[in-house]
């Protein structure tokens, strides 16, 4: 798979197709166009450029993502962990925690996460 990198504007224009898919390209560049100030050619520039790095594909005008939002998060979050932490959640948990305190609310949802995984 291809680099899966995003910027924060790309992500936007991201966010604006899987919220819409299918959504046509010139659906598209309007959305663009109306929520980041885009004109027709720069939508159709980062689409081609999302489509080269194999997160949506454009089929005759029509987009459509080829990794859910959902799954591009888990690429990326995985990928984080693996390169910063040598794959280690605890040792990002820890130095994610040392900052900032997690809420009761927060750490239940964790237990539950972990719970869930226990029980298979």
């Amino acid at each position: 798979m291809n680099d899966l990198q995003m910027g924060v504007i790309e992500a936007r224009f991201a966010d604006i197709i899987w919220e819409n898919e299918p959504i046509s390209s010139g659906e598209l560049a309007r959305k663009s166009e109306a929520a980041l100030g885009w004109k027709k050619t720069t939508s159709f520039t980062v689409l081609k450029r999302l489509c080269d790095k194999g997160i949506f594909k454009n089929d005759g005008g029509t987009v459509t993502s080829l990794i859910s939002r959902e799954d591009y998060y888990s690429i990326k979050s995985e990928k984080f962990v693996e390169e910063s932490f040598d794959g280690s959640l605890p040792a990002f948990l820890a130095a994610f925690t040392s900052r900032k305190k997690l809420s009761e609310n927060e750490i239940e949802q964790l237990r539950k996460l972990i719970d869930g995984y226990s029980e298979g």
